[in-house]
């Protein structure tokens, strides 16, 4: 089992569909063999999973499994815009924003939702990656985290 898409179905996941954007801009921006991705909030067939401040009305393992969606959004752009050549896809950076009070520093176990299935997938070699968690007061839609990357084409 080497390829992302059978690592994925072993994990009884698959690539979700696009979901409805929610302003004027593009899910992907691709230069060269850089695809640059929009911020991706936890939608799976445009319905909200997860709403809410994470550490007051979302604990910490809700807010990684938001991250996860997340990043499966973000896998479904990169699958489009690698033109379904995942498993060329490494990842670069990633940068999670994470909607909470002030005093709550774990932003970056939360975003972890997200590397974790990117290094799942990919492995440490293709899947690690620079990263950057912020906390925020606000994130579309509601949602608790939002995740963009950028991924490289090899």
């Amino acid at each position: 089992m080497n390829s992302v898409l059978e690592k994925l179905a072993a994990l009884g996941l698959e690539l979700p569909k696009f979901n409805t954007r929610g302003g004027n801009y593009q899910l992907y921006t691709r230069f060269g063999n850089l695809i640059y991705t929009a911020g991706q909030v936890c939608l799976q067939d445009d319905v909200l999973l997860y709403k809410g401040t994470v550490g007051t009305e979302i604990d910490i393992d809700t807010a990684q499994a938001a991250a996860r969606v997340c990043a499966l959004n973000l896998l479904s752009i990169a699958n489009e815009a690698s033109d379904g050549q995942l498993d060329r896809i490494r990842v670069l950076k990633v940068n999670g924003y994470v909607k909470c009070l002030p005093d709550f520093e774990q932003q970056a176990k939360v975003i972890d939702g997200a590397s974790n299935l990117f290094i799942e997938l990919f492995g440490q070699e293709r899947g690690g990656h620079a990263r950057a968690a912020v906390g925020v007061a606000a994130i579309p839609r509601g949602a608790p985290v939002e995740v963009e990357a950028i991924f490289a084409i090899d």
